[in-house]
């Protein structure tokens, strides 16, 4: 009978164990070759700050060190704006001269009205098949905005990917345009 009512018990606590999980994390990878060398494509690339210079959708980029709250350290900060009024604010968490490698993630708050939160992008250069060429690499992970596994439309997980995608796809384009001409 103890036996009985503890699987009982267990059978009624299942749902909340379910409505406990969060959000699913969701992954963009984007590759794209450029015709120019690695140190060239690294050193547009590693300018956290001229991202206006080459990304066709940003209208203003602000640039500054901020102290950052997770860290404790003063970190370069960009709050960036794109042609549609979204914006995002982003701190660059690592820069890595010799894997030719960025680490910036996004700080929610209000100044990130991008449909995503916890951001984190890993860009990086390689070297590509031929000489004179090379491989970005754009990485990001990232929740929806909600934060949650029930957030509304516009906050959920297909507006959070159509917004890294088209943040990622506009990239490369200006990108590409940018250090080929």
């Amino acid at each position: 009978m103890k036996k009985l009512l503890a699987i009982l018990a267990l059978l009624c606590l299942l749902p909340l164990v379910a409505q406990a999980h969060g959000p699913s994390g969701q992954k963009i990878v984007k590759e794209f070759e450029v015709n120019t060398e690695p140190a060239k494509a690294w050193a547009l690339l590693k300018d956290f700050g001229a991202i206006g210079k080459w990304h066709p959708d940003v209208t203003n980029v602000k640039f500054e060190d901020r102290k950052d709250a997770e860290s404790d350290k003063t970190l370069p900060h960009r709050l960036v704006t794109l042609k549609n009024g979204t914006t995002f604010l982003e701190k660059l968490r690592e820069t890595n001269d010799a894997e030719m490698k960025l680490d910036y993630k996004l700080v929610d708050g209000k100044d990130s009205t991008i449909a995503v939160s916890n951001y984190r992008t890993v860009a990086q250069v390689k070297a590509g098949k031929s000489a004179g060429q090379s491989v970005v690499t754009l990485t990001a992970r990232f929740y929806n905005k909600a934060n949650t596994m029930e957030a509304p439309a516009g906050a959920d997980n297909p507006a959070a990917n159509k917004a890294i995608n088209e943040l990622y796809d506009a990239a490369a384009v200006g990108f590409k345009k940018a250090i080929e001409k």
